[in-house]
């Protein structure tokens, strides 16, 4: 059943759907993982121009804490830690897809 929105509610969850993706590289993240892609760190370091491992770091955990990226450990040597969308973070594509459509008509 889907859900009856008021006008204060539907505010409400915008404003907390738009909160899981502040921060500086969150959505520079999300764009080179949408499509399926998995990247390894140091290749999400590298694609992610001007960012600091520490923050590259942060912002990864907070999206993986929040269910939009999933990290995948391989316990081997050297160690393997690669990052993908989880199946909702994926589903982010086409809602920001509108909303770039949407700012380009200004």
């Amino acid at each position: 059943m889907p859900h009856q929105y008021t006008r204060e509610t539907a505010a409400e969850g915008v404003e907390a759907a738009l909160k899981l993706l502040e921060g500086r590289w969150k959505l520079v993240i999300l764009f080179h993982l949408f499509g399926g892609r998995v990247l390894r760190f140091s290749d999400l370091e590298r694609a992610v121009s001007g960012v600091s491992q520490k923050m590259l770091i942060q912002q990864l955990r907070q999206l993986e804490n929040d269910g939009i990226v999933r990290r995948i450990v391989h316990h081997q040597v050297p160690p393997k830690v690669e990052y993908c969308l989880t199946d909702w973070g994926q589903a982010l594509c086409p809602a920001l897809d509108a909303l770039l459509t949407w700012a380009s008509q200004r």
